[in-house]
């Protein structure tokens, strides 16, 4: 009960009860949608939740990652690998996925803090890790190599080896979303997280007053390859391919980084409210450039959306839309 008043405390009680109806209504969705209006609340859901997993690096412990398809396409190739060559299931081999990006983690933070690297030269390492790490696939036959793996399409509900249709999956990352929601609230109001806001908003002040810097970023990075890792999974066992190219692209990473960036960073509802609205913004203009048949039409009307956005609310849409409904979250 402790735990559940900590998770609460501060929160409006509005705040609490319109999470509750959100968290209903997502549960009785699939009855209401059709496959398509699934399939867009899928990819909702999913942003959403690598979204608040980079968050934890980036909005909460200020270290700027724009690698972590890395962690991404490692938890997928190795879950899925396991699964394909041995038929280990992806609720065993899940375990060895997160381990896995959480040590590719450990070394990236590692070599950055450990060489003071910071900033966009942080950033510059991720990014090489990830391009390594895609060549290496891109030639490493076990993983399918540039031709890619692909996973038995079975439409039999079988929970146990994730095989099914997109109603298993829809729960299954509807889960994964709360259960990122809960852990970052829990990890905010934790010593931890004070460290984390510490460090963002000053690391050498951090240092002088007793903050172990150095630790508290590299569990930052930890946590979040992680969380990215169980994402990766999910996405391969969802999609039965994966390919080095995409699974390790740049493009993956920026995607991954967007959500919280328009929604708000460093808050626990940025990533979902950016997830919606790219989701959201990506749908009308597909539609847009399928119906006037105008080639990239999609791509320049979706960045100048986004370009409009961070022009004129910096903050992200989260921080302004809780303040007019009455929210009040606090960026930590």
């Amino acid at each position: 009960m402790s735990l559940v008043r900590r998770l609460t405390d501060g929160v409006p009680p509005r705040a609490l009860w319109a999470l509750g109806f959100l968290l209903a209504g997502l549960l009785v969705a699939p009855a209401v949608l059709g496959k398509y209006g699934l399939s867009i609340l899928i990819l909702i859901l999913y942003f959403a939740y690598v979204g608040q997993a980079w968050n934890i690096m980036m909005g909460f412990a200020g270290q700027l990652s724009l690698g972590h398809a890395l962690y991404a396409g490692l938890g997928g190739y190795v879950a899925a690998g396991l699964f394909f060559h041995y038929g280990i299931g992806p609720w065993a081999g899940v375990f060895a996925a997160v381990a896995a990006a959480a040590a590719a983690g450990a070394i990236v933070g590692y070599l950055g803090f450990r060489f003071s690297l910071a900033g966009v030269y942080f950033a510059l390492l991720t990014i090489a890790f990830s391009e390594f790490t895609r060549l290496a696939f891109d030639h490493w036959p076990w993983a399918g190599g540039s031709g890619g793996l692909f996973l038995k399409v079975d439409a039999t509900v079988d929970v146990w080896n994730l095989r099914g249709g997109p109603l298993l999956f829809y729960y299954l990352i509807l889960a994964l979303a709360v259960g990122a929601f809960i852990l970052c609230r829990a990890l905010l109001e934790s010593r931890l997280g004070r460290y984390w806001l510490a460090i963002r908003e000053d690391a050498e002040a951090a240092q002088a007053v007793g903050v172990p810097v150095l630790r508290s970023k590299m569990i930052a990075v930890v946590i979040s390859a992680a969380l990215t890792a169980l994402a990766g999974v999910w996405n391969a066992f969802y999609y039965n391919n994966l390919f080095p190219e995409t699974a390790f692209a740049m493009g993956r990473s920026i995607e991954i980084t967007l959500a919280p960036i328009i929604g708000g960073l460093g808050t626990l509802f940025g990533p979902v409210v950016g997830a919606v609205v790219l989701t959201g913004l990506g749908e009308v203009f597909t539609d847009a450039s399928e119906y006037f048949q105008i080639p990239g039409m999609k791509q320049i009307f979706y960045g100048l959306a986004l370009l409009v956005i961070v022009m004129y609310r910096p903050a992200g849409v989260w921080p302004w839309l809780a303040e007019r409904l009455g929210f009040g979250e606090r960026r930590p």
